[in-house]
């Protein structure tokens, strides 16, 4: 099993920053993408940015130049900075990761989410 240990939501006024902080830990041989999705209120989840192990990043155009995701392989943590946010941007943010378990199966596994509120 693979656990979850998510936080950094909150309340951020429009045009304010947050970040968003995400580590996995659990029955992990290794980690490959880590990313962010987020489900904003009565809509579906949609996807907001990922980074491989390899550091490669990929975003959602509605996030590009303003959100930047990094990650720190060795304590499988995975950073979302958000900067110049919109209430657009408020939703609940899931985590995910792409894991290769000691057994060798792979599977993806989600958090269990953290609120992002933007409003002034």
């Amino acid at each position: 099993q693979v656990q979850f240990a998510e936080s950094g939501g909150g309340l951020a006024q429009p045009g304010g920053s947050l970040r968003l902080s995400c580590r996995v830990s659990g029955n992990i041989f290794t980690v490959y993408d880590m990313g962010y999705y987020r489900r904003p209120p009565g809509e579906q989840r949609e996807f907001v940015a990922t980074i491989d192990a390899r550091g490669r990043t990929n975003y959602a155009d509605s996030v590009k130049g303003r959100f930047t995701i990094s990650r720190d392989v060795a304590e499988n943590t995975v950073y979302l900075q958000m900067n110049d946010l919109k209430p657009d941007d408020a939703a609940d943010y899931y985590c995910n990761a792409r894991v290769m378990s000691r057994q060798l199966l792979e599977e993806t596994y989600w958090g269990q989410g953290t609120q992002v509120t933007v409003s002034s």
